[in-house]
């Protein structure tokens, strides 16, 4: 009798397949564990309302092409296109160049150079709008995000602007937008404190439209407070819809 009961109770769940899968290679430790772990909750809360499924992994050793056929949308929270294996890089390229599924990333996804005795990835690079890291505002400044693309389904009832607290605002050596679609700036001018670290055309989310998969860089991801500002988590769920290629 107890096996038949628990036969019973758990058919209905194995019933209730997820409408689309999600795999999110989180970093690990270090400065940005609070924002990581902010985006599980935030996430496990939106896949239980949405009924779609999240497999975390904190470093590439699973990933191959195996792996990421049974995934409709990689997220990459803040881990940085660095200390890949080579099997993963290669199913990675092929998910995105024959659109196999969407991608997000987040913040960390554009640390592009040599770091920590690993050489810069030209294909992330060229993924990324052709741009490596040059450095960031280590004391943080609020700053005002505008909008460039209201059409784009990722910026679905956001604001023509808004404000984020306490960023670090990365520098690259260039602006991606000759080679990306840019969805949304920063106003450098807006900066608060001021500080001299500006790049000038300044795009922090952003489409390569030049690959298959539907892809988007989301800049913003140091501080868990992020998950309190409606514009930022407006954005991380239209994109998971829009990436993954379901209808919310």
């Amino acid at each position: 009798m107890i096996f038949g009961l628990h036969a019973a109770l758990a058919a209905p769940a194995e019933d209730q397949a997820p409408k689309f899968r999600v795999v999110a290679l989180a970093e690990k430790g270090g400065i940005h564990q609070p924002f990581v772990d902010a985006a599980k909750i935030w996430l496990n809360n939106l896949a239980a309302e949405q009924h779609f499924s999240i497999d975390y992994i904190e470093n590439t050793d699973p990933i191959d092409e195996a792996y990421l056929s049974k995934h409709q949308l990689f997220i990459q929270l803040n881990y940085p296109p660095y200390n890949w294996t080579p099997v993963a890089k290669a199913a990675f390229v092929k998910y995105i160049e024959e659109g196999k599924g969407g991608w997000i990333g987040f913040h960390h996804a554009t640390l592009l150079g040599e770091f920590d005795g690993f050489p810069m990835w030209p294909w992330f690079s060229n993924f990324m709008g052709g741009i490596r890291f040059t450095g960031y505002i280590p004391t943080f400044a609020d700053g005002t995000v505008t909008v460039e693309d209201a059409s784009h389904p990722a910026m679905k009832g956001v604001a023509a602007s808004f404000h984020v607290k306490q960023e670090e605002w990365y520098t690259w050596d260039k602006s991606p937008r000759p080679n990306v679609h840019v969805l949304a700036s920063v106003n450098e001018d807006s900066y608060s404190p001021d500080t001299k670290t500006k790049m000038g055309d300044h795009p922090v989310i952003w489409t390569n439209e030049h690959l298959k998969a539907r892809n988007i860089y989301i800049f913003m991801g140091h501080h868990p407070d992020l998950f309190q500002n409606p514009a930022f988590t407006t954005i991380f769920k239209n994109s998971i819809f829009w990436a993954a290629g379901q209808s919310q």
